[in-house]
């Protein structure tokens, strides 16, 4: 959800494995206290915001391979 969120000036920053053909996501690292993420397929559709303390511990989380391998 983006309510209240202005996402017209964001910078958005493909993952390094679209290279690779999987599928990924863009982030939008301008704002401090969030982080929008959207499908890099899709990028006029839907924008999920996290709190950007909450998207670190996920990242980090999937570095350490709490999730397994994706």
């Amino acid at each position: 959800m983006t309510d209240g969120v202005d996402l017209s000036r964001a910078r958005w920053l493909k993952s390094s494995y679209s290279q690779q053909g999987g599928d990924c996501l863009e982030v939008a690292r301008d704002a401090r206290a969030l982080m929008p993420v959207r499908d890099s397929k899709d990028p006029q559709g839907a924008v999920l915001v996290f709190p950007a303390e909450a998207w670190e511990s996920f990242v980090t989380a999937v570095r350490s391979g709490e999730f397994g391998d994706v």
